[in-house]
């Protein structure tokens, strides 16, 4: 927040990685974040940069903001699915998100601290995580419709995300991979396992996929997808060389494949 504005008057662009610009207004940050948000002029113009589904505004973007990595998961396992009607959301979806510990940056803290993480298992931010609000932006969700919860994992990096929620009548698990795979047919970063299998974290580690399965009780309506991704690329640095390369004109991909 107050790195960019210098930047910009500089004529360089700006792919920020932190929540500085993410939220749209001054009001959103302030409610999320706890304190007052510096530059409100430049929110307006900030483009939110998860290129799956901001790619045509990117290229153009002055200042662009990284998403989170819980969004990054969330939205793109959540978002075609919202988007094509499928998800009963009178009954509420359910993301249960896990991470491992280099998703808390690097800055020293007791919570973070070996003795604290290792052999343990924690929840934090429980109703007030700071990444909620990316989410429903993204997907068009309403606060009441979206529960979420954060976990620490004993692991360097990597977010494995489960979301749980009820289908309309008659969608078989069938019908959301092919959802999905219509949606992310010529996306790079996204794949689609068939149905019954799901991602881990050793399948996205150290890469810049999105990996995302499904599983669908017909009987009940029940559903749970998993979306897997490494916190420190494709939710962070790797998703920021991408969005760069949309930026500058490069090959997508490059230093990425």
């Amino acid at each position: 927040m107050d790195l960019t504005p210098g930047l910009l008057k500089a004529g360089v662009k700006v792919v920020d990685l932190s929540g500085a610009f993410r939220l749209g207004t001054a009001e959103n940050y302030s409610a999320w974040y706890r304190e007052p948000h510096t530059q409100p002029e430049l929110l307006a113009e900030a483009v939110y940069g998860l290129p799956e589904f901001c790619r045509d505004r990117i290229p153009a973007a002055r200042l662009l903001s990284n998403p989170g990595c819980y969004p990054t998961a969330a939205n793109l396992a959540i978002q075609p699915l919202v988007e094509a009607g499928v998800i009963d959301r009178a009954a509420g979806i359910i993301c249960d998100a896990k991470s491992g510990v280099s998703g808390a940056g690097r800055k020293p803290s007791l919570t973070t601290a070996f003795c604290e993480v290792t052999e343990n298992f924690s929840a934090y931010s429980i109703l007030k995580h700071r990444h909620v609000p990316e989410v429903l932006r993204t997907s068009g969700l309403e606060e009441r419709e979206f529960s979420f919860t954060a976990q620490l994992i004993p692991i360097d990096r990597g977010i494995l995300e489960t979301i749980y929620f009820r289908v309309a009548a008659g969608v078989t698990a069938e019908n959301l991979i092919e959802i999905y795979e219509a949606r992310y047919q010529s996306e790079p970063f996204v794949r689609i396992y068939n149905p019954g299998r799901v991602p881990d974290l050793h399948t996205v580690q150290r890469t810049n996929f999105c990996d995302i399965g499904v599983n669908v009780d017909a009987a009940t309506g029940r559903a749970v997808v998993v979306s897997a991704i490494d916190n420190l690329v494709k939710g962070a640095a790797g998703q920021a060389i991408q969005n760069m390369n949309l930026m500058l004109g490069f090959a997508e991909t490059e230093a990425l494949l």
